[in-house]
């Protein structure tokens, strides 16, 4: 036990802080879609192909460089977002009026909180990091659940320490953390997956088809691809539109069908950008059990599902993470500290006591 009580405390003291930008980033990112202030965020959606093909057409023009992707108004989010070839970005609404614009993700605090959250500003070697850092978090519920099993006589749940001393951050972390282990290990052990995709060997991916069109097209018949996407999916949202423009590219419509629980949807439409003809398609349906549970991975650990119960749980998971980690940091630390001191102030004593 005291082996397994180093390195509990070691590898907190080293990542606690890590792990407190994650959970605090995190849970700022459950209410992105009530807190992005531009105008329109809040209406009601009024989705039609005629419109989405309009907005289309708005956002491809609006930009100073070809348009990357668009991600259509829904429920959460009344506004469309697109983000083009550079990087920059504008929110429109679904008029088709651009009602916001920005050159920088930096510009926007739902756009760098989520890079924050998800690379860590470092890119994929960011991803991985955080990857990494959320199975060390699992472990620290695991080690932390035994380590408090001794001590359980002398639970008392408290959201903050009863003195800023050590040995009191150490009582207030090993209670709240248990109990709010369950909730710790579902959201660190969702967003662990998500990156390193535990499920992959087990689900069959469809390759991306290749368009038979070498240079990309001046205009793209939008209202035709968006008109064969539903044919193919006629119960479907569409929510997203893709297209990265070069040689063989296809455009990517993504779909959201009434039983997936990602708002995106993991339904997609692959068609040739300059006949809009589809190349083919991909039906979750047919993913098997796999894939299936590897979709629910994103929604429930974005609080995309649930309601309002599931966002406040998720929420508080991501605080108690924030408070662990700094805590945790700090408690350590300040006791490594105050031992040195008293070693300085009485060398003799203290030499004397370990002899």
């Amino acid at each position: 036990m005291r082996l397994l009580s180093l390195l509990h405390r070691w590898t907190g003291a080293l990542i606690g802080l890590l792990l407190a930008v994650i959970g605090l980033s995190g849970a700022a990112l459950v209410w992105k879609d009530s807190w992005i202030a531009v105008p329109h965020a809040h209406d009601a959606v009024r989705a039609s192909d005629a419109a989405l093909a309009h907005v289309m057409e708005a956002a491809s023009a609006s930009g100073g460089e070809p348009l990357s992707r668009i991600t259509f108004a829904g429920p959460q989010l009344g506004v469309h977002q697109a983000i083009y070839a550079d990087g920059s970005g504008a929110y429109f609404a679904q008029s088709g009026e651009r009602v916001a614009h920005w050159t920088s993700a930096w510009q926007r605090p739902e756009l760098w909180l989520f890079d924050l959250h998800h690379r860590l500003f470092a890119g994929e070697t960011g991803v991985l990091i955080a990857g990494i850092a959320g199975l060390i978090g699992i472990g620290f519920v695991i080690t932390g659940s035994i380590l408090w099993w001794r001590t359980r006589r002398t639970f008392r749940f408290r959201l903050w320490p009863a003195r800023m001393t050590p040995s009191a951050i150490v009582r207030q972390h090993r209670d709240i953390g248990i109990v709010t282990a369950p909730l710790l290990l579902l959201s660190m052990a969702t967003g662990a997956a998500m990156i390193f995709t535990p499920l992959g060997p087990w689900i069959d991916k469809a390759p991306v088809p290749v368009a038979p069109t070498l240079t990309p097209p001046g205009r793209i018949d939008w209202r035709a691809i968006i008109d064969g996407a539903h044919r193919r999916f006629p119960d479907a949202a569409i929510r997203r539109i893709q297209y990265a423009r070069k040689p063989h590219a296809p455009v990517i419509v993504r779909l959201a069908q009434r039983f997936e629980w990602t708002p995106n949807g993991r339904s997609y439409v692959y068609f040739d950008p300059a006949s809009a003809r589809m190349l083919a398609a991909s039906d979750p349906r047919t993913g098997g059990t796999a894939a299936r549970l590897q979709e629910k991975f994103y929604p429930i650990h974005a609080a995309r599902v649930g309601g309002i119960v599931w966002k406040l749980a998720m929420t508080l998971s991501g605080l108690v993470l924030t408070l662990l980690g700094s805590l945790a940091v700090y408690g350590f630390w300040r006791a490594r500290l105050d031992r040195s001191r008293a070693r300085a102030r009485h060398p003799i004593a203290i030499g004397a006591k370990t002899r």
